[in-house]
């Protein structure tokens, strides 16, 4: 069936909104033709990934909309860019590339899109309600939102994710539509080691491992016994959006689509069973480091997704004051900023060596020195998968408590204990 634009939506395409909310419409109603979507929806919300710089286009791009006078139409909070407006920290782009990626986050806010500047919007309030349409970008905040809030989008990429926001509108098809939420495959933990799924480098090591085998499809993770909490989730969504195309996922018993494994399959047999096993988890965990050597340490990162304030007070306490020998990169949002300093933390983490790095990350933006060779530590199972590619580090992978004594150490230390 041809997409039928309501006579609101020709409307706007014809620039009843101006010109800048036509283009936006014209660009939403193409991508639904694309797709094969019968009808356009309105969204609540749309969360944007097309501010961070990767060219001179994207800064020309919205500074077009901005010219045509657009203004969201939704509520639309930005993801990281390019240059940490607060200060923190000093990123290495060269000039004229730090000028355009300026002009790019200065015309975002122009459109009306709120600062937020963080890849985990849901942790800064943006907490769409379960069954609500959205129209949101960057891979972990997606999976966040489809899985653990229970809210519905597809995963929106660069100036089509502005383009939804300033109309008001996506394309009906992919995960707004309930009969594509249904999990196919289950993924069975239940015969892991229980200690093993209580620890902290669970959720990203069963991401990453989940992300590979099932690319795109909406699997059930069965065999949990406890809500892991939300760090846990965000942390196995991220690593399963980076190691493959995950855009959904459920757990049964925990997640709001998923009370039980049978409702996650909308009571329908999977089409296949994957029974993860000790040796499984043994590979997933060797992929996540890339670094050649394991005896050389240069940096240390943390916060992809960024961290919460949960994960700094973690953070603090494993530090415990000590002072850091290692350049350890703390990658947050400006929520979580305001609490540290409110509370004094902030200062306390400076003095003791660590560097916080708000409105972007080190994966995304030039901040680690250019220095051959160099490994970085990690316990981000997308850090992981990104930065070999993105800067040339290679990666070691371990828990905080490892990161953090190393850090302490100035080498890599693994096995260390909290």
């Amino acid at each position: 069936m041809p997409l039928e634009l309501t006579a609101e939506q020709q409307a706007i395409a014809n620039g009843i909104r101006g010109e800048g909310a036509a283009m936006a419409m014209r660009i939403v109603a193409a991508t639904a033709r694309l797709m094969e979507a019968p009808s356009l929806i309105p969204i609540a919300s749309a969360h944007i990934d097309g501010a961070l710089y990767h060219g001179d286009s994207g800064t020309l791009f919205a500074e077009k909309l901005v010219a045509g006078d657009a203004r969201v139409a939704v509520r639309a909070t930005l993801n990281v860019g390019s240059i940490d407006l607060t200060g923190c920290s000093k990123n290495l782009l060269p000039l004229h590339e730090r000028a355009m990626a300026r002009r790019m986050m200065d015309a975002y806010r122009k459109l009306g899109c709120e600062p937020s500047w963080t890849c985990a919007p849901y942790q800064a309030g943006h907490r769409p309600a379960r069954g609500t349409d959205v129209a949101w970008g960057e891979s972990n905040a997606v999976v966040f939102c489809n899985s653990v809030l229970g809210a519905r989008t597809n995963r929106y990429g660069d100036f089509l994710d502005i383009a939804c926001a300033i109309s008001g509108y996506a394309p009906y098809y992919g995960f707004h539509r309930p009969e594509n939420r249904r999990a196919t495959v289950v993924f069975d933990v239940s015969g892991l080691d229980p200690a093993f799924l209580r620890s902290e480098v669970a959720f990203p090591i069963l991401g990453s491992l989940y992300g590979r085998e099932l690319g795109d499809a909406v699997g059930v993770v069965a065999g949990i016994t406890a809500d892991p909490g939300e760090d846990a989730l965000k942390a196995f969504g991220a690593a399963a959006a980076s190691a493959g195309a995950v855009g959904l996922f459920h757990v049964a018993g925990v997640t709001p689509e998923a009370s039980d494994l049978a409702a996650a399959l909308q009571h329908q047999p999977p089409l296949a069973v994957i029974r993860v096993t000790g040796a499984m988890v043994n590979d997933s965990r060797r992929r996540l480091s890339t670094a050649v050597t394991m005896d050389r340490l240069d940096a240390v990162a943390i916060g992809s997704p960024h961290l919460s304030v949960e994960e700094f007070d973690r953070l603090e306490a494993l530090i415990a004051g000590r002072h850091l020998k290692m350049p350890l990169y703390a990658c947050t949002g400006r929520h979580a900023l305001a609490a540290l300093e409110a509370s004094g933390s902030r200062a306390a983490l400076e003095a003791c060596g660590v560097v916080i790095v708000a409105d972007t990350c080190v994966v995304v933006t030039p901040i680690l020195p250019d220095i051959p060779g160099a490994v970085l530590m990690t316990n981000s199972g997308k850090f992981a998968h990104y930065a070999p590619g993105n800067t040339g580090y290679g990666v070691i992978y371990g828990s905080m408590a490892e990161c953090v004594t190393s850090a302490v150490e100035g080498r890599p230390i693994l096995g260390a204990a909290g």
